[in-house]
């Protein structure tokens, strides 16, 4: 019994972290969204970063059901898991790698570029928001604001959310688990995924509908499960596979 209480105490956590976002996030979130339907506007595309787990969250709005379709996520294996999760997140803390990621990208001036890091205090996510404005993109970073006084590990003292044009705080604690262990000095149950994503989707939600007010047809996948779905994402593919590299 203790178990299932704990369980239904993290999704409650869960819950309130999303009402709390939704509270004091959503004039962020639509800040992000207008500049989303404008790159769309304009046949742009929306870049995604993400170290460690937060590689997930470039993932959870690319190519799928009901996204939109010009999402570039920015996979890069030495920051992701597979190849080693350990090794992954010393790669995180290197300065220099995030030009090296990014110049292996197809990115335009006036692109949004969201960056996912919820310490945002490791080398390579603040190299790319720098590289990122370098280029001439907009950046838009959800962090915890839980870091903010955490020392920086970056050469330049700053932290990502320093160096990034508009943020968004995903509210979590220090440390990202939500749950204490009973009798222990155990915390568990990450929250940064869950939320990020909600917002991710909240965001790319508003744009879409901003498009739509506007009388702009967004480009949004169908599921290839449908009847015509596949047909319909075909012409989706061809425009946006020329610059979106994983397509």
């Amino acid at each position: 019994m203790a178990g299932q209480k704990a369980g239904k105490q993290y999704a409650e956590k869960v819950i309130s972290h999303i009402h709390e976002i939704i509270e004091k996030e959503s004039a962020a979130i639509d800040k992000a969204a207008d500049k989303v339907a404008a790159t769309i506007a304009r046949d742009g595309l929306v870049h995604l970063f993400g170290c460690g787990h937060s590689h997930m969250l470039a993932e959870e709005v690319f190519y799928r059901a009901g996204g939109l379709a010009a999402i570039q996520p920015i996979l890069d294996t030495a920051v992701m898991l597979h190849e080693g999760a350990v090794k992954s997140s010393m790669v995180e803390r290197m300065e220099g790698y995030a030009a090296h990621i990014l110049n292996n990208y197809d990115v335009k001036p006036g692109e949004p570029i969201i960056i996912l890091s919820n310490s945002g205090v490791n080398g390579v996510p603040v190299d790319m928001a720098m590289e990122a404005k370098a280029k001439g993109l907009y950046v838009i970073a959800i962090v915890s604001s839980a870091y903010y006084e955490d020392a920086p590990r970056h050469s330049s003292s700053r932290k990502l959310y320093e160096v990034a044009d508009l943020v968004i705080d995903n509210h979590l604690p220090h440390g990202d688990a939500l749950m204490e262990v009973a009798g222990t000095d155990i915390r568990m149950s990450p929250g940064s995924t869950v939320i990020g994503a909600t917002i991710l989707n909240m965001m790319m939600t508003m744009a879409v509908c901003k498009l739509a007010e506007q009388g702009i047809e967004p480009p949004v996948f169908r599921s290839g499960n449908v009847p015509g779905g596949f047909e319909q994402n075909l012409k989706y593919i061809e425009k946006y596979r020329k610059r979106i590299k994983h397509l």
